[in-house]
């Protein structure tokens, strides 16, 4: 069936439909965490880190890095320490307030795209489509 189709066509109209999609979730709601912010505490979940690799992973330079990381710090969602392996690094860790901050973050999105949804007029058989698109979609975004 993947034969069949244009796979051209295909990227051309999820670049478009999606690239709406994602405009606008990254329209911050009102006192929310940036884009950068929630990234680098994301990926400080998942795993502590340095400021240089946090940079490197992200594609920005260490200053800028250093920036999220210090607003990050003032507002107590993450915390510095020295690396236990090699005292003259610095590793970055997220904070219980800043677990916290992730998953109402996660909660507000969850709870934006569901009153969307509702709102939409969607169907029960797109809604199902949706859903089953999404594990697709995640997909295609580890492959590019």
């Amino acid at each position: 069936m993947a034969d069949d189709l244009d796979v051209n066509a295909v990227g051309s109209a999820l670049q478009v439909s999606l690239g709406l999609f994602v405009r606008r979730l990254r329209q911050p709601l009102p006192g929310e965490l940036t884009l950068p912010e929630v990234s680098v505490l994301s990926r400080l979940e998942r795993a502590e880190s340095t400021t240089s690799e946090l940079a490197r992973a992200e594609q920005i330079t260490p200053q800028a890095m250093g920036m999220t990381l210090a607003g990050l710090e003032e507002r107590g969602l993450v915390r510095r320490r020295p690396d236990p392996a090699d005292g003259r690094r610095v590793v970055m860790s997220v904070t219980e307030d800043g677990q916290r901050e992730l998953r109402n973050r996660r909660s507000a999105r969850a709870e934006q795209l569901a009153e969307a949804l509702a709102a939409g007029g969607f169907t029960r058989a797109e809604l199902e489509t949706l859903r089953a698109a999404a594990p697709l979609i995640e997909r295609l975004g580890e492959n590019l």
